[in-house]
């Protein structure tokens, strides 16, 4: 089974995927494409921009058309596009919507953290609240838009877990 979490920054992604790997043994996990960009070599702008989002946006598609089944990916082509959308409204979406499409049809589940309300995590000026509840809202919104089984999970973290292992074991 292809998983993919999706959602804003700070929402405990990355937590979840680990716990996970841990409780589903024979998964691979796919570190977020930020990261496998940067230990490629690919240099980031110091301020996120477009162009960084669409180059991990097509990392990701790459990620998720070279995978075998059984994989975790914490980050999908979902939020980048929601990253893209928030930074920059005028970017024809429509047509990067339509190659999300393709990549994340690919997808058996995808599991959409949300920012739950009381907050659950602490988000400093440099973590960009602002863009962090933009995108929150953009994927509250389009995450069920794909076609595909989609669940929001919320909670502590072994609350998310075990959302998450139930729908795969139903």
């Amino acid at each position: 089974m292809k998983i993919a979490i999706t959602g804003a920054h700070r929402v405990g992604k990355t937590t979840l995927v680990e716990i996970l790997q841990e409780t589903l043994a024979g998964y691979e996990f796919r570190m977020e494409p930020y990261y496998e960009l940067e230990e490629a070599g690919y240099e980031f702008a110091e301020s996120p921009n477009v162009d960084d989002y669409l180059e991990q946006l097509e990392y990701s598609a790459k990620q998720i058309s070279s995978s075998d089944d059984n994989v975790i990916f914490d980050r999908c082509p979902v939020d980048l596009l929601a990253y893209i959308q928030a930074i920059d409204e005028t970017i024809n979406i429509r047509t990067l919507y339509n190659k999300v499409e393709r990549f994340i049809s690919k997808i058996d589940l995808l599991v959409f953290i949300p920012i739950e309300e009381p907050d659950l995590i602490i988000c400093q000026d440099f973590d960009l609240p602002e863009l962090r509840n933009r995108v929150n809202e953009i994927l509250k919104e389009s995450v069920w838009t794909f076609g595909i089984e989609t669940i929001e999970v919320n909670g502590s973290l072994l609350n998310r877990r075990d959302q998450v292992i139930s729908r795969i074991t139903s």
